[in-house]
């Protein structure tokens, strides 16, 4: 086939790089936390793919790659949707960020730099002012790096990367039975516990911590919802 003749037949496709994947990647990741892609929304692959324009093999790839982390869920026969999170796997999630984010408070106490103070309290401002805003869906993200700001500061990978997994459960979770306009939590917590961590307080802040997730568990409040199609053009357009 002539090269022109190549050229043309893809003609309307943005690329399936592997940086084009992954801006993809990002962008139906974020709209899943921010609640914009709704729990039980279905993900067609070949809307997707006229959406982004590019492959369904491209599409089909970051879907398995977002349903390893449990923010979309694939089914037989039916393709892919947003996952929904049940009460129970709310509470279970939020069981392993206490077995694991506590145990490292300790390890970050011991690491903690005046810089990284002090970017953690930007965050935690800025979550606030967010919080202040009404604009619950960048709030709920900002929280979710703030958490997994300190798993990296302990300086355990291995732990940080399971932390940030479990950080965008969470933040899904927070999106759909969240209370509006606020976390579950003090809006001073996050400064608190930077506190505490700043003058070598370990025992207190690992009680701090689980008193501040055993807080956004205890906000949570269950609401079913039908599943829907999403104009995903409106969404991604």
């Amino acid at each position: 086939m002539p090269a022109k003749a190549k050229r043309s037949r893809g003609a309307g496709k943005a690329g399936d790089g592997a940086e084009r994947h992954e801006t993809i990647y990002r962008q139906i990741r974020e709209a899943i936390v921010e609640h914009r892609l709704k729990p039980g929304a279905r993900l067609r692959e070949d809307a997707l793919a006229d959406v982004f324009r590019v492959s369904r093999t491209g599409i089909r790839k970051i879907l398995q790659r977002l349903s390893l982390e449990y923010l979309v869920t694939l089914t037989p026969r039916r393709g892919a949707s947003v996952s929904r999170p049940t009460i129970e796997e709310a509470r279970d999630v939020f069981a392993a960020r206490q077995l694991v984010e506590c145990q490292l408070m300790p390890w970050v106490s011991r690491r903690l730099k005046p810089a990284d103070a002090a970017e953690l309290r930007e965050l935690a401002e800025r979550e606030r002012k967010a919080l202040r805003s009404g604009e619950q869906s960048q709030a709920i993200q900002l929280s979710a790096r703030f958490h997994q700001r300190l798993a990296e500061l302990s300086g355990n990978t291995p732990l940080a990367e399971f932390i940030e997994r479990l950080c965008s459960r969470s933040s899904l979770i927070l999106a759909v039975y969240g209370g509006h306009g606020h976390l579950g939590c003090e809006s001073h917590d996050h400064d608190e516990l930077v506190a505490l961590l700043e003058t070598g307080k370990e025992d207190r802040a690992m009680a701090f911590m689980q008193r501040h997730l055993k807080a956004i568990e205890a906000s949570l409040s269950i609401e079913e919802s039908d599943d829907e199609t999403p104009d995903l053009q409106t969404i991604f357009g």
